[in-house]
């Protein structure tokens, strides 16, 4: 197998794509990121890489509070805006309808299925990015998107972005079960 060297870089397939939101200067702005992920399950917890220069982080240092949103794949535009265009520039508060859940500074978009309260616990600064851990207080998901009481991630259909070609995708066709299909194996390679 022929495998080509790109050198260090950090190259993992999807990456979600996710608004994150918080007060900044008292309006509530957001801003799109893909390096984000799951930290913690107990306490939940939730990680996000975000550059140094956005105008989020300030609201999100300042507060100790943020929201991560998970946009379905018909928000493309909207979710790319607030890539797009900072918030120092652009006032981002009127892009979405917005709702306020338990944390006080951390505004959410009531047309993302999925919405996350999180309280900062960490920040680590890795260079370019500083990583923020944010301990999820409370989630809310669309009653729509939901099978038998569960989050389903069909009927969330989530923004995912690509690194590697710069483009956004949505979820493709189940290939098998967690914590099933794997028991089919029994050893070695195949």
């Amino acid at each position: 197998m022929n495998k080509s060297r790109l050198g260090p870089e950090a190259l993992l397939f999807p990456t979600p794509s996710v608004l994150v939101g918080a007060m900044v200067d008292g309006r509530a702005n957001f801003m799109t990121a893909a390096w984000c992920g799951i930290a913690s399950s107990k306490p939940p917890a939730i990680s996000v890489a975000i550059r140094g220069e956005r105008h989020t982080l300030k609201g999100i240092r300042a507060n100790a509070e943020f929201s991560i949103n998970v946009p379905s794949a018909s928000m493309v535009e909207q979710v790319d805006f607030c890539g797009i265009y900072s918030g120092r520039k652009v006032d981002k508060s009127k892009v979405f309808d917005l709702f306020a859940g338990d944390l006080k500074h951390a505004p959410m978009v009531a047309s993302c299925p999925v919405n996350l309260e999180c309280r900062l616990r960490h920040t680590l600064d890795l260079g370019a990015h500083t990583l923020i851990v944010g301990e999820v207080i409370q989630t809310h998901v669309n009653e729509s998107c939901l099978t038998d009481g569960k989050p389903d991630a069909t009927k969330v259909d989530p923004l995912v972005y690509a690194m590697g070609t710069g483009s956004y995708h949505r979820l493709g066709e189940v290939v098998g079960m967690a914590f099933s299909i794997g028991k089919k194996r029994k050893g070695g390679k195949k």
